[in-house]
């Protein structure tokens, strides 16, 4: 029997054992490891065990998650035979380097590819994702499920896991409005992900065992709109591929895992926020597109930023909370709310690292990159509490808030909470346009 170990962090290794191990007489998992930076909130807490009721027979106690940290000592005192690479949004080089340990260490590595862990639909599926985290492929997923819905096609948008708290509650989630949402006890990074969606009147689906989750999610739908996670690959067979690419950071769609997969797979590829990009490297990105996938429609766009109450923000000291993801392991250094503080007038940006306590301390110091922004983190209690603490102590007039969350429904604090809202502005073409082009893969041309 094969000894294995799935390197991951907390959303596709469970999915990658649940399609490609459980229920195997020949191969045993014997651990998943849990990278650091990833999903944090859950790294110095959190589960410390995939349960026996998910992982299924020949796991009666569950299968024990593991610091990355120690994968060496799993190889070696668990007699593994192989480490199997599963979590998203990282350098080619890190993938390496991951490798490396596992071989050195005496075990094979390996990656799964998209045959082995695409599901089957039985309604077509539209997927969006990315060659990046923080790329605008939510706006972009909203945009397609709202058009689909003006045709009068039930959307049903299924979401990248992000399994926080008991899993085998959240075997399979679904959540139509923003109660569900707080009965549901959702961190920030998922309501950043789910809330725009439910507020459009789509349906959202998410869980652990997403074999459950599409089953269920398909049921009630016309079309599957994936909607995925940092830059992984859709858990579902798409019929219809849109990848988005970001041409503020010029060489990360050839330079990260999935992304390129994802660049590489993808019908079309959709250049975003080019108002706000180097023409010389809009030129770059879409060379880079085209060579690595010549085949594949490529698509640009600006990404217009709005806010709630501009004359709140006008001359104003702000302080701009970001989407956290896209500033953490997506390595950008500002978002959308920074981008609304230059363009509606802002007086100054307040800087919030000296300001910061507890858990958002430590992010500042972890992700030194950051500069006079506040990443929206959120994975607990006492993390929320950090938040609101944080944005407490700094000297603001009005927090901008350029997390897709309503983050004034979250912390209570004695400054205005003004949004910032995106969306996608298309050049020569449009979303229609693009429903109509794959009208046919859709199953829209009856």
């Amino acid at each position: 029997m094969k000894r294995v170990v799935i390197a991951g962090a907390a959303g596709r290794d469970f999915h990658d054992f649940n399609v490609a191990f459980r229920g195997r007489e020949d191969a045993e998992v014997v651990a998943f490891t849990r990278a650091p930076g990833q999903n944090l909130g859950e790294a110095d807490g959190g589960f410390r065990r995939y349960p026996a009721a998910l992982a299924g027979d020949g796991y009666p106690d569950g299968i024990p998650v593991e610091p990355e940290a120690d994968l060496e000592r799993l190889v070696r005192d668990r007699d593994v035979d192989e480490v199997l690479f599963s979590y998203s949004d990282v350098s080619h080089e890190h993938v390496m380097h991951v490798a490396s340990r596992a071989m050195a260490a005496g075990a094979d590595f390996r990656l799964l590819g998209p045959d082995a862990v695409m599901l089957s639909a039985d309604v077509p599926v539209l997927a969006v994702d990315a060659v990046r985290t923080g790329c605008g492929k939510s706006q972009a997923s909203r945009a397609l499920a709202a058009e689909l819905d003006s045709r009068g096609v039930t959307p049903v948008v299924v979401r990248e896991p992000m399994p926080y708290g008991d899993l085998v509650e959240r075997r399979v989630q679904r959540f139509e409005t923003r109660t569900d949402l707080d009965e549901a006890g959702v961190t920030i990074e998922e309501r950043e992900e789910y809330e725009q969606h439910v507020d459009r009147g789509h349906v959202v689906y998410a869980g652990v065992d997403y074999e459950a989750v599409v089953e269920q999610a398909a049921a009630e739908a016309d079309v599957l709109v994936w909607d995925g996670g940092n830059n992984e690959l859709p858990f579902v067979r798409p019929d219809v591929h849109l990848v988005l690419a970001d041409p503020l950071r010029p060489g990360a769609e050839t330079g990260y895992h999935p992304g390129e997969t994802n660049l590489r797979l993808a019908d079309a590829v959709l250049l975003n926020k080019e108002n706000s990009a180097d023409p010389d490297d809009v030129d770059a990105v879409a060379s880079a597109v085209r060579e690595a996938n010549p085949a594949a429609d490529v698509l640009h766009a600006d990404s217009v930023v709005t806010v709630d109450d501009q004359d709140r923000v006008a001359d104003a000291r702000v302080l701009v909370v970001e989407d956290g993801p896209t500033l953490t392991h997506g390595d950008a250094a500002f978002g959308a709310g920074s981008v609304a503080a230059e363009q509606f007038g802002a007086a100054e940006r307040v800087d919030p690292r000296d300001a910061a306590v507890g858990s958002i301390a430590d992010v500042f110091d972890r992700y030194d990159h950051l500069g006079p922004v506040l990443p929206a983190m959120g994975y607990t209690d006492e993390q929320r509490a950090d938040l609101e603490a944080t944005i407490r102590n700094c000297d603001c007039d009005v927090v901008l808030a350029g997390t897709p969350h309503d983050l004034g429904r979250i912390v209570d604090v004695d400054v205005p909470v003004v949004r910032v809202r995106y969306r996608i502005e298309p050049h020569d073409w449009s979303f229609a346009g693009f429903v109509d082009d794959h009208a046919a893969e859709l199953g829209l041309d009856d």
